[in-house]
């Protein structure tokens, strides 16, 4: 990655009309409804702009789509990349540096995940309160890193403080169920055995996802303010493990995302 390959991706999207969007959001798997609440909506799809990668998951449709929510501009990802689809870790969070380029001084994340807490069920929300990377590796790990902030970035508080108030505040008033808890992040893309669940039950997880957290580690390097959201989509009981029904899990993400875009939508509203 270059300097110069981050400013042929944001002079293509300026040429487009992607004007100072002040918030990024990134849509997890079977999360994409948001979109349809943007208006004056101008859309890039990947496989245009310079220098991105590819969506290769075929519910990740992959275009960035720039539009006005709650009457703030904003630049939203309609698929994200992973490790499992073969891209390296700097592919998977060259969007965040191209949204930050952009002009983005938040960044919200949602993702589907599996509950690790067996008090959490299928179809809840939780809002990510810190994180564990299982992932083998760092997005901070080249060596111009330094061309792009701190090498160091100090990870002691990954999640915006303020704007988990402002969410958990909001779940309350619209009477939405949030729980709060710790995301462990796997490379995948096969799932986890009961012996894998019940270690990251040990290290401290409430959930656990194959994404999310390469991008809080770059928004972190650029001081983006992030709020995260899982939308728990299966139960990891490794005691009364069930086979996973893909199609299952994007039917549940696809139930409770109104949800979350009730959330979403409240807190652009608020800062």
């Amino acid at each position: 990655m270059t300097q110069k390959q981050l400013d042929e991706s944001t002079t293509y999207l300026k040429s487009k009309g992607f004007e100072a969007p002040e918030i990024g959001i990134v849509l997890g798997t079977g999360l994409g409804k948001l979109v349809h609440e943007l208006s004056d909506t101008i859309e890039a799809h990947y496989n245009h702009i310079p220098f991105f990668p590819l969506a290769t998951v075929e519910f990740h449709s992959g275009k960035l789509i720039y539009g006005t929510l709650e009457g703030k501009k904003v630049v939203v990802m309609e698929g994200r990349f992973h490790l499992y689809e073969g891209y390296d870790l700097m592919d998977v969070t060259y969007p965040i540096r191209v949204m930050h380029q952009l002009g983005i001084q938040k960044l919200f994340i949602s993702n589907a995940a599996g509950a690790i807490n067996l008090d959490y069920k299928k179809g809840d929300m939780m809002l990510i309160e810190d994180h564990i990377n299982l992932q083998g590796g760092s997005p901070l790990a080249f060596k111009n890193v330094a061309e792009f902030g701190d090498r160091f970035v100090d990870m002691s508080a990954p999640y915006d403080v303020e704007m988990r108030k402002k969410i958990i505040a909001i779940a309350e008033r619209e009477k939405i169920s949030l729980k709060e808890g710790v995301y462990a992040s796997v490379v995948g893309p096969q799932l986890e055995t009961r012996a894998e669940y019940r270690m990251i039950k040990l290290l401290g997880a409430d959930a656990v996802g194959m994404s999310t957290v390469p991008e809080v580690i770059v928004a972190n390097h650029l001081r983006l303010p992030i709020v995260a959201v899982s939308v728990l989509t299966d139960e990891c009981d490794p005691d009364n493990l069930q086979p996973v029904d893909i199609q299952e899990i994007i039917t549940i993400a696809g139930a409770t995302e109104p949800k979350m875009v009730t959330l979403f939508k409240e807190l652009i509203k608020e800062i």
